[in-house]
């Protein structure tokens, strides 16, 4: 239980970090919006959503062109409407998406991507990724 607690823990440092970089580069953008459970950690920056977890099961909505960003491992996610450029990190992530329109990039391990609309660029530059349209 102690290294999954730190292993959240990290998560949840480096989706702030991602976070505060992206403010950095705001001007005048709102406040960020921050929501923690037990369904992990999502940050949202302007319009970006930046997500991280270990071990969970959730669904997040991009709305219509919102980017989003997924570090963590283990997860199961089901991402709801337009996504404009998506980033997956971490390892063995499974993640299926409605539609991505611009860029899909994935670094890690293990993760499997796919999504049902839309012809992002795909950019896979871990190890042992699956990612697939349809």
């Amino acid at each position: 239980m102690r290294a999954r607690s730190l292993r959240l823990a990290s998560v949840m440092a480096a989706v702030a970090a991602a976070g505060v970089t992206g403010l950095a580069g705001c001007a005048d953008s709102g406040s960020p919006t921050v929501t923690a459970g037990s369904t992990g950690v999502q940050v949202e920056i302007a319009n970006t959503i930046n997500y991280g977890s270990v071990g969970t099961t959730a669904e997040i909505d991009c709305a219509h062109g919102k980017s989003l960003t997924v570090g963590g491992s283990n997860n199961t996610l089901t991402v709801k409407g337009t996504c404009t450029n998506v980033n997956v990190g971490g390892a063995d992530n499974r993640l299926t998406f409605d539609e991505i329109v611009d860029a899909l990039t994935v670094v890690g391990l293990n993760n499997t991507v796919s999504y049902a609309n839309g012809q992002p660029k795909v950019n896979d530059t871990g190890s042992g990724n699956a990612i697939r349209k349809g």
